[in-house]
């Protein structure tokens, strides 16, 4: 992505080049506080997107600024961490207003500073038509900070009294070729003349047409121009997918994924350590051979990841961006956006780790709700379009391993029959059809699988000889302790404490062992079963990868 900073900006607007207020490569060399550097790894900002690098340093230096830049490029945190570092947390009157084309983006941006300033304690206000007066009135009374607004609704505010700009000191126009072509203007202008003439004002924009440049030569002082050009996707070979998923439900959906893709390497890209972490115990527990990859890592852990991982000792790199920057491994068959970037960039950077070297490869994004219009903007920044699926039923999943088993008959066929099973399949080809003899011997294959289910109905747990391994859906984040889970299931379902195993306890969820007769009624008596107050869910556990 190239980051362009001329002298002379579009349209003859005279712009400074700003070299000489570049500063550090990492938030952290930014001079950012420890609060929002905590959430910003929280939120998974490792390190700042090419828009974040070019202008951060030039808002704390107090210059105003021009930013050229398609949401998507990780704009609003552009802004909205010098904001929160430069509030005054002492004052509760609003120091900081926002304007913005739309309540959608009023609301996203509100929502960004808001976890953006989580440890600063900073209070955000959205302002936008559709929502009630009195709402906004109470969160503006009750002192906050910083407003993100559309203009029409600030304006009514100003012109009833209700809401206060003599202290501003940054006012930001968000995407200001969309408020000028919906008809803004007038309203814009207003609001500029009722804030301080001493402010920081901020304009960013994807295209700086006449009307923008005309509007930032009368209200701007001596800005700076950042133009950032996207990186366009050139992936022909992969197929790009994403399905829609709520965070709930996220494990299971990739697990079915996994299941119907039948993904031989795979990278799955989260947006910070934790939800790393998190992910790979949840996929370990359900069988999968998964491996994490995050800066917490040492070198020696780093290398032993990376060396089970390309002689296919694991199936599965969990990974944070940074952890993954650099990493050159054949045969990746898929990359899974489990978080959306937060930038347009870095989504190009993940699905680059597959379809290499002229193979094909697949791209699949896990997408809430909320994100499709962070997707539709990324999709119109690289000029693609991806595919939308439907989540795979268990049927579809039952339906392929069907389709699995007839590859594996094909490719036994292939490989030769041994002359023995050949002679009696011969001797009973006398007597009957060869379709019938090849179906009745799937027939006596799954009804010895069925034989062994009945006499062991949860299969193969990981449990030692004779005990049933359960998971449940609670950890050491619900400060869940062994005591809690025994007097939990013995009140619950009946079965006497003394009965249950090993416990293993991880950070969301636990295993637990039991004999077969007591695994049996624990799982029938899910409904009656509480721990410290809380519902559960338990199912057998996967076998240990």
């Amino acid at each position: 992505m190239a980051n362009e900073t001329d002298r002379i900006g579009q349209n003859g607007l005279e712009v400074g080049n700003g070299e000489e207020h570049k500063s550090g490569t990492t938030f952290r060399e930014m001079g950012i506080s420890a609060p929002v550097l905590r959430a910003l790894e929280e939120m998974g900002f490792e390190e700042p997107s090419p828009i974040q690098l070019a202008s951060i340093p030039l808002i704390r230096a107090g210059r105003d600024l021009i930013g050229q830049a398609q949401t998507g490029t990780g704009k609003t945190a552009a802004f909205g961490i010098p904001i929160v570092e430069g509030l005054d947390h002492r004052s509760h009157k609003v120091q900081a207003l926002v304007l913005t084309p739309t309540r959608e983006l009023a609301i996203q941006v509100a929502e960004e500073i808001t976890r953006i300033g989580r440890y600063a304690g900073v209070k955000v206000v959205p302002i936008y038509g559709g929502q009630s007066y009195d709402r906004q009135i109470r969160a503006l009374e009750h002192g906050s900070q910083v407003a993100i607004g559309t203009p029409g609704r600030v304006l009514d505010h100003i012109r009833r009294g209700t809401l206060n700009l003599s202290a501003v000191k940054v006012l930001v126009l968000d995407e200001a070729d969309e408020m000028l072509d919906m008809g803004f203007i007038e309203d814009v202008e207003e609001i500029l003349n009722n804030v301080p003439a001493e402010r920081q004002t901020l304009l960013f924009s994807a295209t700086v047409p006449d009307p923008v440049a005309r509007l930032a030569r009368r209200y701007l002082n001596n800005p700076e121009h950042i133009n950032i050009s996207p990186e366009r996707v050139t992936v022909p070979q992969i197929d790009q997918i994403y399905y829609e998923v709520r965070e709930h439900e996220k494990v299971d959906a990739l697990s079915r994924i996994l299941d119907m893709e039948g993904a031989e390497r795979t990278i799955i890209f989260c947006r910070t350590k934790k939800r790393v972490d998190e992910l790979t115990e949840a996929l370990q527990a359900r069988g999968y051979g998964a491996e994490a990859l995050h800066g917490d890592l040492n070198q020696v852990q780093r290398n032993r990841v990376m060396k089970r991982f390309r002689e296919g000792g694991s199936e599965i790199l969990v990974a944070t961006d940074v952890a993954a920057r650099g990493l050159d491994i054949e045969n990746v068959t898929h990359v899974i956006n489990y978080d959306l970037p937060q930038d347009s960039e870095t989504y190009v950077h993940r699905i680059g780790r597959t379809g290499r070297a002229g193979r094909s490869g697949t791209a699949i994004s896990l997408i809430h709700p909320r994100e499709f219009r962070q997707l539709r903007q990324m999709e119109r920044i690289l000029r693609i379009r991806l595919q939308r699926r439907p989540l795979p039923t268990p049927e579809d999943v039952a339906e392929k391993q069907r389709e699995i088993l007839k590859n594996r008959l094909a490719e036994e066929v292939e490989r030769g029959v041994l002359p023995e099973y050949q002679e009696l399949v011969m001797e009973l080809a006398q007597s009957y059809d060869s379709v019938d003899i090849a179906a009745a011997a799937l027939r006596l294959m799954n009804e010895k699988g069925r034989e062994a289910e009945a006499e062991n109905p949860y299969g193969d747990t990981g449990a030692e000889p004779g005990m049933v391994r359960l998971f449940l859906n609670m950890g050491r984040a619900d400060r869940v302790t062994p005591s809690d889970i025994v007097r939990g299931l013995a009140e619950g379902s009946g079965i006497s404490g003394s009965v249950i195993g090993l416990i293993d306890i991880y950070d969301r969820f636990t295993f637990v062992e039991m004999p077969k007769a007591a695994a049996q009624k624990v799982l029938a008596s899910l409904e009656s079963i509480a721990i410290r107050g809380r519902s559960v869910n338990m199912e057998p556990a996967r076998p240990r990868s």
